[in-house]
Parts: structure tokens; C-alpha cells; sequence
């Protein structure tokens, strides 16, 4: 059975389709990659379905029930968690609080001193920086605390738009690391990634959205090979 599924959904900006008839599934413990332009509806399709944007039609299964129009603070409580772009942690705030915040569900209140553990556990540096304000870390540490920040709500799905933005090469490779070991802790992974190469290297399955619309779909390992993904996607002319 599918935890995720994804039939038909519309959505809109204002009088702007922004995604066109989108479908796809996801089985539990998979990690999942949304490749495509930029345009493409790809961080649209993540806000829709962690309830930032509603669906004009269309329906959103999770865990089998229909969460369609759910609150973000709702699919939250159910185990659905977005990481944004960008971030968008409180700079202000210390590494330990924009933590702490991450864990204000009454179910995951009741496991933060054992999830924080896991966080540090897999982020080490964030145990180093826990009195620092979190607009004081590099970029790459920004994004740790971000990661820790979604995994402090005990999500059993995890949605993450463009974890790798602006890092360095190093720090790219630690993010993707770290994206696996939480597949391995029995979270599921939907990841929007521009370092298309990283991203389905690191998926099971893929599925590439152009102009709003799913055009292919497979196993990354296939979709690597198919020469439309290499030439629009990894940089290089099929043969």
C-alpha cells in the first residue's frame, strides 16, 4: 500500500494553472525525487501537498486517508513534514529553539529529548552550535538545522525543496548522506533537487514534471539512462 497518493490535482495562482492533472505514488520507506526546470511546478507540488496550497481538483491520500485541504498544522500532526527552500529558520532564535520549535505537535512534544538526540546523533555540529543563533551558522549548518528542525516533528514522510541550494560540493555530498540515513530510520523521502545527478543517484524512483505535468516516471536508475533526462537535465548530449 502506498503512503502517499497523488490523483489528478489542479493547481492554481490566482487564474494561473501552476499544476495540470498531477499523479504519482510513493511506497513507504522509499526516497522519491521531483526533477524538472525551473517553473516546472515542482515546489508548488511539495506546498500542495503539505496543505500551504489547496488543490482546485483532485485528491491527496496519506496513509489512506483523503488529508485534501487538511492545515499544514493538521498533516503535521499526521506525520507529513515540509522542509522548505531556503531554509526559513528563525535567525534570531538559537539552534536549540528553532529545534525545540520543530517539535510543537502534542506527538512529537512527547519524544523531543529522544529525537533531539537522534538530530544531534546525526548532525553532530549542531550539538557544537545549540547556544548559537541560527543566523550566525554557515550555510551548510543552516541547512542541518533545518533537516534537524522538520525531523524534530517525527515525520513519517519528509518533504524537502532544495536541500542542496547554494552549498558547496562537501557539504552537498553530507546533505545527501544524511537524507539516506533518515530513509534507513524508516522515514519516507520526496525530494525537489535541481543537482539532478545527486538526486537520482540517491532515489528509488523519480518522475519529471514539465510545464505542470508529469511527463516521465520509473526508477532513477532507468530515468539516469533515458536520454531525454540527460540531455535536458544532466548536462550532457546522448550519443
Amino acid at each position: 500500500m502506498s503512503l502517499l497518493e497523488v490523483r489528478g490535482i489542479d493547481v492554481f495562482y490566482g487564474n494561473v494553472q501552476a499544476i495540470r492533472e498531477v499523479s504519482f505514488d510513493v511506497a513507504g520507506g522509499e526516497i522519491v525525487t521531483v526533477i524538472g526546470a525551473n517553473g516546472a511546478g515542482k515546489s508548488t507540488t511539495l506546498k500542495t501537498l503539505a496543505g500551504l496550497m489547496k488543490p482546485r481538483k483532485g485528491t491527496i491520500l496519506f496513509g489512506g486517508k483523503d488529508v485534501t485541504g487538511l492545515a499544514p498544522f493538521d498533516l503535521v500532526e499526521l506525520g507529513l513534514v515540509l522542509i522548505p527552500e531556503a531554509r526559513q529558520l528563525w535567525p534570531g532564535m538559537t539552534v536549540l529553539e528553532n529545534l525545540e520549535l520543530g517539535a510543537y505537535g502534542k506527538r512529537a512534544r512527547r519524544e523531543r529529548a529522544g529525537t533531539l538526540e537522534t538530530v544531534f546523533g546525526m548532525f553532530p555540529r549542531l550539538r557544537e552550535r545549540l547556544r548559537q543563533n541560527a543566523g550566525t551558522l554557515s550555510g551548510g549548518e543552516q541547512q542541518m538545522c533545518a533537516i534537524g528542525r522538520g525531523l524534530m516533528a517525527r515525520p513519517k514522510l519528509l518533504l524537502l525543496d532544495e536541500p542542496a541550494l547554494g552549498l558547496a560540493p562537501m557539504l552537498v555530498r553530507e546533505v545527501f548522506k544524511s537524507l539516506r540515513t533518515i530513509r534507513d530510520q524508516g522515514v519516507t523521502v520526496v525530494l525537489v533537487e535541481q543537482n539532478v545527478s545527486h538526486a537520482l543517484a540517491i532515489a528509488d524512483r523519480a518522475f519529471v514534471l514539465e510545464t505542470g505535468r508529469v511527463t516521465l516516471s520509473g526508477p532513477a536508475r532507468e530515468l539516469a539512462r533515458d536520454r531525454r533526462v540527460k540531455d535536458s537535465y544532466l548536462g550532457f548530449a546522448s550519443a
